[in-house]
């Protein structure tokens, strides 16, 4: 280390291998040694620098980890919404996304998601309201206004939800809870990896609609998520506070 630079110095070695079967070789063994000199000093703008150069070792750590995130947003989608309160009837702007680190570029689906009235999936009273792989059922059975935006970008996935509030419960407390997951952008869009939202027929979120056709009857068993499979993930949101609107 000096004042202005961060020094590397290490052998770059050659050594000779045999040729063919025979024990002789036509050239010499050779040692260079290397030296790389970075600045430690840089005027940088308010924006984040992406580090150009990596350890193997973290690098090798950062692609099998994928970090899946589920937030809320405000109306223009650019912000996380900071309040967690709505009046029935609003939109409620859900952002599933996936960081990817080096891994392979990836595209994140929302699987399934239940509204629960505390932070547990399998209690009653519950609404699953996406299911069977991706497909937005509330709007078919409620005639909301509920829908997946579509997608421009493969590794982020907007959807709305209009606000609702349980019958047959006091409060307006409202816990969600959606398994998200992960392909590569290059996988196929299919009925078990898609973005499917009712109106006027099953719409696909990439403009592949006619994966959508199973959303009707049954996309296919799946199997309990497990903890372990770094390409899926539960994500919670909650309490989200929903109260009626006052009347004039």
């Amino acid at each position: 280390m000096t004042e202005d630079s961060l020094v590397y110095v290490f052998p770059l070695r050659y050594t000779p291998a045999t040729l063919g079967s025979s024990p002789i070789v036509r050239t010499g063994e050779v040692v260079v040694w290397v030296e790389c000199h970075y600045q430690r000093k840089h005027d940088v703008s308010s924006g984040s620098e992406k580090p150009t150069w990596n350890p193997y070792a973290s690098t090798k750590v950062a692609e099998e980890l994928l970090y899946f995130s589920l937030r809320i947003m405000t109306d223009n989608w650019q912000l996380e919404r900071p309040s967690k309160e709505y009046v029935l009837g609003d939109n409620i702007n859900f952002e599933a996304s996936v960081v990817q680190f080096y891994h392979v570029p990836l595209r994140v689906f929302v699987d399934n998601c239940v509204a629960t009235v505390i932070p547990k999936t399998n209690t009653v009273p519950r609404y699953a309201f996406i299911e069977n792989r991706g497909c937005l059922v509330d709007t078919k059975l409620t005639g909301s206004r509920s829908q997946f935006i579509p997608r421009t970008m493969d590794d982020t996935l907007q959807f709305q939800i209009e606000a609702f509030r349980f019958h047959v419960v006091n409060t307006g407390s409202l816990y969600i809870t959606c398994l998200l997951k992960a392909t590569t952008a290059s996988s196929p869009i299919d009925h078990e990896n898609k973005a499917c939202s009712f109106s006027n027929g099953w719409r696909e979120a990439n403009k592949k609609d006619q994966v959508c056709g199973c959303c009707d009857t049954d996309c296919g068993m799946r199997r309990e998520p497990d903890p372990d499979f770094r390409w899926e993930q539960e994500a919670s949101i909650g309490p989200l506070n929903i109260k009626e609107k006052l009347l004039d």
